[in-house]
């Protein structure tokens, strides 16, 4: 029974934490460049980005504490872990948003809208 319900905590936590970024693509002179693509790629399709931000988002990792009496079950523990990556930030225009590109492991995790540029 624990470990079920630490397995819907963890998928709870999961949820919350969940970026909320949409399977969104970065529209640059007539090329797509989306989720999966390197940074290699991004750079060749749109160029260098206005700006690049190292943030450190949460995610929730599952570990197991053995427990300290002989014999007794190991417990499932979920921790917030510091994820390091990468946000490009693309200038789309006047009246147009800001392109926001996150990098994992050197390859695009999400693209999303950042502010409405004036």
């Amino acid at each position: 029974m624990r470990t079920f319900a630490a397995s819907a905590l963890f998928c709870l936590l999961a949820l919350m934490h969940a970026d909320g970024a949409s399977a969104q693509s970065l529209s640059c002179g007539g090329t797509l460049s989306g989720v999966g693509d390197s940074k290699f790629s991004v750079v060749q399709k749109c160029g260098e980005p206005m700006s690049k931000e190292f943030v450190c988002v949460p995610r929730p990792q599952v570990a197991w504490v053995l427990s300290p009496y002989p014999g007794g079950p190991a417990q499932q523990v979920v921790t917030q872990q510091c994820v390091p990556m990468e946000d490009w930030v693309y200038h789309r225009g006047q009246g147009n948003f800001l392109g926001i590109v996150r990098f994992y492991n050197g390859a695009v995790e999400s693209v999303r809208d950042g502010e409405k540029m004036r």
